[in-house]
């Protein structure tokens, strides 16, 4: 897809892979409405007063349904949004052109290329001349990275008059994020500074990103104030409870796709998700094995009546493999996959895309893919004619293979937590009480999401009287 941006009649930007779209996406996003209580409830509350009138927010998670009424929940309290995807595979094309058509830019399609991914992402950031937005919703970090690399950049070339060198690594996503920091500067050298000294901070909800984040707290890098909701309550409770079970669609994806009754199969990783994994594929029928580094999880999984063993005690012996172990690089290598079982099955529901060596097998002397359909591909060895069937290119198998986030209710909590933070970081701007350090969902938003689907849900909240409380 070429980079040339498209305009409704109103003038507002997109880039989406097919409008006409549109209104089956309009039909699916009123639905989702039903289904994700807190954000409408949010509407609710929130609208008439318009606490984000004018405010600037980029928005960079998968452009799915649910995401959509999230966005129009940011639009209903008032907000501008420009909107890319957090994946090249997690984007619904009808939901990226309702959202186009009628309420905020987006940029965004199902199978973007890396290029075109990161292009997608400075795009959502471009707001013109006067700097870029005011908030940034993020998941996955890479709006968050893009800043910080374009003033590192910035300030190289001030000082020592140096443009950004892709050739300087060997990591092909950075190269990308050089070259498009690079060109950008050939027209304005001063771009990522503008937009930071607008920017009054950002929320981030992917545990990689955080960590990543943390980090540069510590090292005096970052350069905003971020409130982390990856580790809300409202979320992780919702997320065990409602999360990759078999009703949820990892689940069906698992029971019905791969066909799995009977089959052996290992989860790698036996954390949150490792337990919704090994527990759907246990559901399902397969016989499951857990790997882990952590004697706590292994012990518990063991009292789950759930082997633990090392990857290298069944890599030959397994049918199926899940890599749960999110920011872990090379958890499967091309060495491992070449004594797997014929037509072995090899998916990534962890947050790092280099989990599972593709670079490895891309590169293999000899090496034949082929694709059964989108995100499906059998990579066959030369010398022993044995493949493997790897999903979504080792990218998210969740959003690359089934449709939109997991159970609306967890996405309905997880995304009034972004908005409750949006808020909180708009509304505290001028005093002083977030630093450039990352921060914990306050405690009481926390509780206020809870609070915003108990009515929808028809519960009835007991109040504590002072005497109680005292």
């Amino acid at each position: 897809m070429a980079f040339q941006l498209e305009r409704t009649p109103s003038g507002r930007e997109y880039k989406v892979k097919d409008m006409s779209q549109a209104g089956f996406g309009r039909l699916e996003i009123k639905l989702a409405e039903v289904e994700m209580p807190s954000l409408m409830a949010c509407r609710s509350e929130f609208g008439p007063s318009q606490p984000l009138e004018g405010v600037r927010i980029t928005g960079s998670i998968h452009m799915t349904i649910q995401t959509a009424v999230l966005i129009e929940t940011l639009t209903a309290l008032g907000a501008e949004v420009r909107w890319c995807s957090g994946h090249i595979f997690s984007t619904q094309d009808h939901a990226a052109a309702a959202i186009a058509r009628d309420s905020a830019a987006v940029f965004a399609w199902k199978g973007e290329t890396p290029q075109e991914y990161w292009r997608s992402i400075e795009w959502a950031l471009d707001w013109g001349p006067d700097g870029g937005p005011d908030l940034i919703v993020d998941d996955g970090g890479d709006a968050i990275l893009l800043i910080h690399e374009g003033i590192q950049a910035e300030e190289a070339y001030e000082n020592n008059g140096n443009l950004p060198d892709p050739a300087s690594t060997d990591n092909a996503e950075l190269q990308i994020v050089l070259t498009i920091i690079r060109d950008g500067m050939e027209t304005d050298p001063k771009r990522y500074h503008k937009i930071k000294d607008r920017l009054i901070g950002a929320s981030e909800s992917t545990a990689t990103a955080v960590q990543r984040l943390y980090r540069m707290q510590a090292n005096a890098t970052l350069l905003f104030p971020v409130i982390n909701v990856n580790d809300s309550v409202i979320k992780t409770k919702f997320q065990n409870l409602c999360g990759c079970r078999p009703s949820g669609p990892d689940g069906q994806m698992m029971a019905t796709d791969l066909k799995i009754a009977g089959k052996v199969a290992v989860v790698c990783g036996y954390g949150d998700v490792g337990k919704d994994h090994a527990a759907a594929l246990k559901k399902a029928g397969a016989f499951v094995i857990v790997t882990e580094i952590d004697p706590i999880r292994a012990l518990q999984a063991l009292m789950e009546g759930i082997l633990v063993l090392t990857l290298e005690d069944v890599i030959s012996e397994a049918d199926i493999f899940v890599v749960t172990a999110g920011g872990s690089k090379g958890i499967v290598t091309v060495n491992h996959m070449r004594k797997m079982k014929n037509n072995a099955i090899i998916c990534n529901i962890g947050s790092s895309d280099n989990a599972i060596d593709m670079l490895g097998l891309e590169t293999f002397p000899g090496m034949k893919r082929i694709t059964f359909n989108p995100q499906t591909d059998r990579w066959v060895f030369p010398d022993t004619q044995s493949g493997v069937i790897v999903l979504a290119e080792g990218h998210l198998v969740n959003l690359g293979r089934t449709s939109g986030h997991p159970m609306p209710m967890t996405s309905s909590c997880s995304f009034a937590n972004q908005v409750m933070a949006q808020l909180e970081l708009w509304m505290e701007r001028n005093t002083g009480k977030y630093e450039k350090k990352v921060y914990a969902l306050p405690k009481h938003l926390d509780e206020k999401v809870a609070a915003l689907h108990l009515g929808k849900l028809g519960a009835k909240l007991t109040k504590l009287s002072k005497e109680h409380a005292d």
